[in-house]
């Protein structure tokens, strides 16, 4: 072989060898899918009515609290309606999470809650006790406290022993607690009970009418316990119409600014203050949880187990507040429920 065919064979062979060492192209990475975002749990919240303040502050509370959490709210109002209520929660059934209820009828609602709860939908129950049903939670206010409160207070404000008792509707269950809470503190006294009304839908038109026909019969009563704040303002418009320059001992609940603007005025006693912005703040935190199927966010709490008729069902107890016009700046104003221009505004 001679040089050049050598040389050319040569040129061939390193050629080769750098062709064979060339480093391999990579493959394309595979693009990985994005993950699908997490979706938005709902929580729905039937309610009975709007029309009474303190429920309006409750359910502002409750749905700052839930968008804070991340969360989509539905409410649904029915205007104090057991059927709309009914046909309200099946509707919320389709489309939430979790649900709150606060009930018309604390044994009107079981057949709902029980379709909901066979969906896996867990059921808290907010300020009223729902009877006869699956619920997994009650969160309230303790009742029979407020019933207590009521009684031994009162007995401070008056020494007479004919007391009557104006409430809301029967089937509120918590006009039941809040009775027996009275009755023991009185049943060993010499106070007596002498006229339990019971005023239908939370109509106020119906307790003014009920105190002028008491008034009419020639009955004074020496202490006039009221379910609410907005009751105890309508026996105070009657007592005003036939006894305006005598006072008679009138005590609610709730805390409502007319109730905090009459108790600085001299008008009413006194009021039980309800933590309502911790219990709704409260209420959509655990119904958040319960959705995402979290602990409960009740570390802090008195809790305990009360039995609806159908089961030991867990309760998350807060405690009321005795407030009269010697606290009421502390426990209302200094707490931010009402502010100061609102309560003295007169």
């Amino acid at each position: 072989m001679n040089k050049i065919n050598r040389g050319i064979l040569s040129f061939f062979l390193i050629c080769t060898l750098l062709l064979s060492c060339k480093p391999k192209e990579k493959p394309a990475a595979v693009k990985q899918p994005a993950p699908a975002p997490a979706r938005t749990i709902t929580i729905g919240f039937s309610i009975d009515t709007l029309a009474i303040e303190r429920w309006q502050r409750d359910m502002d509370v409750f749905i700052n609290k839930v968008k804070e959490l991340g969360a989509n709210v539905i409410v649904q109002n029915a205007g104090n309606s057991l059927e709309e209520q009914n046909r309200q929660l099946m509707y919320l059934m389709e489309h939430a999470d979790a649900i709150v209820v606060l009930p018309k009828d604390a044994s009107s609602i079981t057949e709902s809650i029980q379709k909901i709860r066979a969906k896996g939908i867990p059921v808290i129950s907010y300020d009223r006790l729902t009877l006869n049903a699956d619920i997994n939670l009650y969160l309230t206010i303790d009742s029979e406290k407020v019933g207590e409160y009521m009684a031994s207070h009162m007995q401070r404000h008056t020494s007479g022993t004919n007391w009557y008792c104006i409430l809301g509707p029967e089937e509120d269950y918590n006009m039941t607690l809040i009775l027996d809470g009275i009755k023991r503190i009185v049943r060993n006294g010499p106070v007596t009970i002498n006229h339990v009304f019971h005023t239908d839908n939370w109509n106020y038109d119906l307790s003014y009418q009920e105190m002028v026909r008491i008034f009419k019969d020639d009955i004074f009563p020496d202490a006039i316990i009221c379910g609410n704040d907005a009751l105890a303002a309508s026996v105070l418009q009657a007592i005003n119409r036939y006894y305006p320059d005598i006072h008679i001992p009138v005590c609610g609940q709730d805390a409502d600014i007319s109730a905090c603007q009459y108790i600085i005025q001299g008008k009413q006693d006194f009021t039980i203050y309800k933590p309502i912005i911790r219990l709704a703040e409260l209420a959509a935190s655990c119904a958040v949880s319960l959705a995402k199927d979290e602990p409960l966010p009740i570390e802090g709490f008195r809790t305990s187990y009360l039995n609806n008729g159908y089961a030991d069902i867990p309760v998350v107890y807060l405690e009321p507040v005795y407030v009269d016009k010697y606290n009421l700046e502390k426990e209302i104003i200094e707490s931010g429920f009402h502010s100061a221009a609102s309560v003295y505004k007169n």
